[in-house]
């Protein structure tokens, strides 16, 4: 193993902890920094770099280039983006914005993980692959966009309906994966749907000492009473599976609950919010209708209203039908490497990317690594963060000539 002084001096090493030590962190992130570091980047790999502003001039998106010999063929797009979740400095190790090393060759800091090494293993992969002289046909985007962590609000969600994205004539994008435990690395070709539905549940009001009837609290238990009820199927679904991953199945998590006057008073209005996250599988019409009918069953008096309520998005093919896909799965076969195929559980700016009709992949290399995105002490070994540019050496040239 190669020791703490090795690591840091390693060129590619230098520049990922100087992107960690930027805290574009939520919930009030600064990006600035990030652009003034990528535009340092762009400079001594030779790109030419925009700065795009979907929504507002406090969210951009950085998109640097290399050119392909045939440059009307659809373009590959090597996705990140630079924001990260908030830190609770006293749960740490090591400052959580230091980037430091330690005897074992971790590197401590918030984005280590998710997602800042993906973005800075692109350009490591891309700034070995100029250096040999390489070119490839299509043209290689490199992504680096805000607010992911917050749903892609001001960032991806908006700047795929943006002319300037139809612009870059994107044709296949990777995003970020998860890292592995194991040896075994998930790629993600799909994603469930985020509903975030709340009841506004009415009923009858009056003193806490009557058994009044269509109260709001009867209702709030029936709907509540069928939510969980849901939930529960599909947890017995997972656990009688074992070949099933949560995101195969549906989640369905009560995550809010409010109302009332004060303690002695039967209230007029309560409100409960669940998280649902739909399975690729699931009929979103006929689930919204038992919803709507389980409100009509209880009394009726209930509003629904959706903080979210993404749709049905297909899946990124992963046969013989899709080249890039045959790309991807050739270069890890000759890496050696193994993958499994997975529906991400969570939410990333792949959803977007795949909504407007543009394959996409989620993968991090980096496995015998335990999971530590929004965790404290999050890390990467910097072997493993060399591997992992390494894998996109041969991965990107795969892509770009596909």
């Amino acid at each position: 193993m190669a020791t703490k002084t090795v690591w840091e001096a390693n060129e590619e090493i230098q520049y990922f902890q100087e992107y960690l030590r930027i805290p574009s962190v939520h919930p009030d992130p600064n990006y600035e920094p990030c652009v003034a570091f990528l535009r340092e980047q762009a400079k001594l790999l030779d790109l030419p770099i925009q700065v795009h502003y979907p929504v507002n001039e406090q969210n951009p998106a950085v998109i640097l280039t290399w050119q392909g010999k045939e440059p009307a063929l659809p373009a590959i797009l090597l996705h990140s983006h630079m924001d990260v979740v908030p830190v609770f400095a006293e749960n740490w190790t090591h400052p959580p914005f230091g980037a430091e090393i330690d005897d074992e060759g971790r590197i401590f800091a918030r984005g280590t993980q998710d997602m800042k090494c993906v973005g800075m293993q692109y350009l490591g992969a891309i700034r070995a692959l100029k250096r040999s002289g390489a070119k490839f046909k299509r043209t290689i985007h490199i992504s680096f966009i805000a607010d992911e962590e917050m749903g892609g609000r001001y960032g991806m969600r908006p700047f795929v309906h943006t002319a300037a994205f139809k612009n870059l004539n994107i044709g296949f994008s990777l995003d970020e994966g998860l890292a592995s435990p194991t040896e075994v690395l998930p790629v993600f070709y799909a994603e469930r749907s985020v509903w975030r539905i709340y009841f506004q549940i009415s009923g009858t009001a009056g003193h806490g000492s009557l058994l009044l009837n269509n109260t709001a609290g009867e209702k709030l238990n029936y709907i509540v009473n069928k939510m969980m009820s849901m939930r529960a199927q599909e947890l017995r679904k997972l656990e009688n599976n074992p070949e099933l991953t949560i995101g195969d199945v549906t989640t369905i998590n009560l995550t809010r609950a409010g109302g009332g006057v004060q303690s002695n008073v039967v209230p007029p209005l309560l409100m409960v919010c669940f998280d649902v996250r739909l399975a690729i599988d699931v009929d979103q019409v006929e689930f919204e209708k038992k919803v709507h009918q389980w409100c009509n069953d209880v009394g009726g008096g209930i509003e629904l209203e959706y903080e979210q309520k993404r749709p049905r998005v297909n899946p990124t093919a992963t046969d013989k039908s899709n080249p890039f896909w045959v790309a991807f799965e050739s270069a890890t076969s000759e890496l050696g490497l193994k993958i499994s195929k997975q529906i991400f559980a969570g939410g990333t700016d792949s959803r977007y990317i795949r909504e407007v009709g543009i394959p996409a992949l989620g993968f991090s290399p980096m496995n015998h690594t335990p999971v530590l995105l929004h965790d404290h002490d999050e890390f990467i070994r910097a072997d493993t963060y060399l591997r992992g540019i390494e894998i996109y050496k041969k991965i990107i040239p795969k892509l770009a000539e596909a």
